[in-house]
């Protein structure tokens, strides 16, 4: 049996709650066997137990990045470099950039586009140990009409039996969550533009019965207001962008449909991802704050009428990259919300709405030992967690640069 306790200042066992002062973490055999006081940690573990104490650091769970794509590379033109990439290069870059996440303190991601189940290899791997990196819940490739948001990556179907099909296919390929392009997007210039649906009421309902059948949640890649109630109503469980973006010619900013959408979404429990991140930061610079206001401003009203939001960066298109989930963070400040509200999306209700509650996202007695030990305290600074002394995932340790002395 190995146990190791962990003591800082103070300990975060939820964000949503009160932390405890002078707190420790007892994690034995990867899992997290007692929090609480220093003091009272001390005393119900065998004194033999090696404590690892961290003075004016944070203990909290380990962090999640609801959006990425490990598949591409974050720099230039991803999708040329994916292209040119083959399968062996592309999973070596893959296992390279899931290190950058977890040195980052993310613990867990879901990939929500991917080219030839790569992910899935990569999330068998991390799992056994046999590779480093955050726990992976991976969609394989994503449905889309032919020509549509993303078809290079694989999930071409075009009505509701090829859907259902490439939903099947997905599954068995092993998929963990079932990714529907439900509007175009930017990263496919031929396809649909990102306010035009791509799949009808019927079609978005097909994919999310057939994942239900096999136990699967479904993430819409929605913008337009059209995708976003077709999504909605078809009963998927997280809806990712969420921009309500209108056509051009429109009045600035989200149509008037948003409004009564973010209503339904909050009183049917849906979760959304607004995928803040570093783009916004390249954004600015060419458009200025009064072009992102709209957005911010948006996500802001989502969350005053009660909407779960979730972090997510969307790393891997241009822009976003693997090591920069705090800047994602702190776009949620720059909307508006405060900083409690801001870890609990990046925590506690993330891993619920990912279903992975019950394995993480929380400091508590049986979940997998998820956590990061930060200098600071990030209820008070979100550049806290840029300062990480320790990244522990399901039990092992690792600093951001190599593994931590002692703890295996």
């Amino acid at each position: 049996m190995t146990a190791r306790i962990l003591h800082a200042d103070l300990v975060l066992p939820d964000p949503a709650d009160q932390g405890i002062a002078d707190g420790a973490v007892l994690v034995v055999d990867g899992r997290i066997e007692l929090v609480g006081t220093y003091s009272e940690v001390h005393r119900r573990t065998a004194p033999q137990t090696p404590v690892h104490h961290f003075p004016g650091a944070t203990i909290l769970p380990g962090l999640i990045d609801c959006h990425v794509h490990l598949s591409m590379s974050g720099e230039g033109d991803a999708v040329a470099t994916l292209d040119a990439s083959d399968d062996r290069s592309l999973l070596l870059a893959m296992a390279g950039r899931a290190q950058e996440l977890l040195n980052a303190g993310v613990t867990t991601v879901r990939d929500l586009g991917d080219r030839g189940g790569l992910a899935f290899a990569l999330r068998d791997a991390i799992a056994a140990g046999r590779l480093p990196g955050p726990r992976i819940l991976a969609a394989g490739a994503p449905v889309t009409v032919t020509g549509g948001h993303c078809w290079y990556l694989g999930g071409q179907a075009d009505g509701v039996e090829e859907i259902r099909a490439v939903v099947r296919r997905n599954v068995q390929n092993g998929a963990d969550v079932i990714k529907v392009m439900a509007t175009g997007g930017g990263l496919t210039p031929d396809g649909p533009a990102p306010w035009v649906a791509q799949y009808t009421d019927e079609e978005v309902r097909a994919a999310v019965e057939e994942a239900r059948r096999f136990g699967r949640p479904v993430a819409a890649h929605v913008h337009g207001s059209d995708g976003v109630r077709i999504a909605l109503e078809a009963g998927v469980d997280t809806l990712e962008h969420c921009t309500f973006i209108p056509p051009p010619g429109s009045a600035r900013g989200p149509d008037d449909a948003a409004a009564e959408l973010i209503k339904k979404i909050a009183a049917e429990g849906t979760s959304v991802c607004p995928t803040f991140s570093a783009v916004l930061d390249e954004t600015i610079k060419r458009i200025g704050e009064s072009g992102v206001r709209p957005w911010l401003d948006l996500v802001r009203h989502q969350h005053e009428q009660g909407v779960r939001l979730l972090a997510g960066t969307d790393a891997g298109i241009p822009g976003s990259g693997f090591g920069q989930y705090v800047d994602g963070l702190e776009w949620f400040a720059r909307a508006g919300l405060d900083n409690a509200s801001i870890l609990t999306a990046a925590t506690s209700a993330a891993a619920d709405a990912l279903g992975v509650g019950h394995r993480t996202g929380r400091l508590r007695t049986g979940l997998e030992a998820d956590l990061l030990v930060v200098d600071g305290d990030p209820r008070t600074e979100l550049a806290a967690l840029r300062r990480s002394l320790l990244v522990l995932a399901r039990g092992r340790a690792f600093r951001p640069r190599g593994e931590f002395g002692g703890l295996r």
